[in-house]
């Protein structure tokens, strides 16, 4: 069985809640990965190109700052933007001689082999030590000759509630040490149409994305009766909540046997179905979430558009 597969049938009991929802972090599966590669290159799109922006303009001044030996990046992906940092890092490691490492972490073995193979080829100075994990889950970093930088890019930490965030952020600070760094992209509050049409693109790719969750769901845990045609895609923006929630909504009355879990799954036509939250930031509040962690805020970088933010912390 696959890290996928065990892990979704250990949380498949949410499927079974009013509203049934299940857990983004599925929606990263081989296809799921490559389709989000897509979406961060659609025109309504903004995150990607904004917090490129900022790396390509702080990349090595957050080398500078950090001297990391070790990066570790959580939910790494194909580890695209990762590559402005790395690029920083490894020439400020050769220059003063050292060694770098780079721990990508993700849950996608077939894109966490694949993207570790090409680093490995395109930096042959820095030693790529991939670890499949799941990073909403404990777990230890690597040991290292000099301060650690943990990586959380693309504003993933929106995926979190508000006491989700809190756990995430103080996992993060129980594994790393007095001195290690957390640099971490958000998404900032904005005119909500830009919002909405950047989770729900003209093309429809994000919402082949989010119904691609459905095709998890029946490989995995072996369905029957379970198609990704038979949903719609939704994003709607929740103002109390300042977040993008995309959902799924049943075309029609669906039965469904799950053979791994053998159990049954009924949804009737117009039940929708929670796959994603993004929240959005302030920099302010997103500071003292950091800081109530055990974070010190060492320096904040926005693009020209103040569409986005990437925070650098330190344990």
């Amino acid at each position: 069985m696959t890290t996928i597969d065990a892990g979704l049938a250990a949380d498949a009991a949410t499927l079974w809640n009013n509203p049934p929802t299940v857990g983004t972090k599925w929606l990263y599966d081989e296809r799921g990965s490559k389709l989000f590669d897509e979406i961060t290159r659609l025109p309504e799109y903004y995150p990607t190109r904004r917090e490129t922006e900022i790396l390509a303009a702080h990349s090595v001044d957050i080398a500078r700052r950090t001297e990391a030996a070790m990066v570790a990046e959580f939910g790494s992906g194909t580890s695209t933007k990762s590559r402005l940092l790395l690029t920083a890092f490894a020439h400020r490691a050769a220059s003063q001689s050292r060694s770098l490492r780079y721990v990508p972490i993700d849950v996608s073995p077939e894109v966490l082999t694949q993207s570790s193979h090409d680093l490995s080829l395109d930096y042959p100075t820095v030693s790529v030590e991939p670890l499949l994990a799941d990073f909403t889950e404990p777990l230890d970093l690597p040991p290292a000759d000099g301060p650690r930088l943990a990586i959380f890019l693309g504003g993933t930490i929106g995926n979190f509630d508000t006491a989700g965030r809190a756990e995430f952020f103080g996992r993060i600070a129980d594994g790393l040490v007095p001195g290690d760094f957390f640099l971490l992209g958000a998404d900032l509050i904005k005119d909500t149409g830009r919002l909405v049409a950047a989770y729900d693109d003209k093309a429809g790719v994000t919402a082949d994305f989010n119904r691609n969750i459905i095709e998890v769901l029946r490989t995995a845990l072996d369905a029957t009766g379970l198609y990704p045609d038979d949903f719609a895609h939704l994003a709607r923006w929740n103002p109390a909540e300042h977040r993008i929630e995309m959902w799924l909504r049943a075309r029609r009355d669906i039965e469904v046997y799950f053979a791994a879990l053998d159990r049954s799954w009924r949804l009737p036509a117009g039940t929708e179905i929670l796959t994603e939250i993004s929240t959005k930031f302030d920099i302010e509040s997103l500071g003292a979430e950091l800081r109530s962690a055990g974070f010190s805020q060492e320096a904040v970088w926005t693009d020209s558009h103040d569409d986005f933010a990437v925070i650098l912390a330190r344990r």
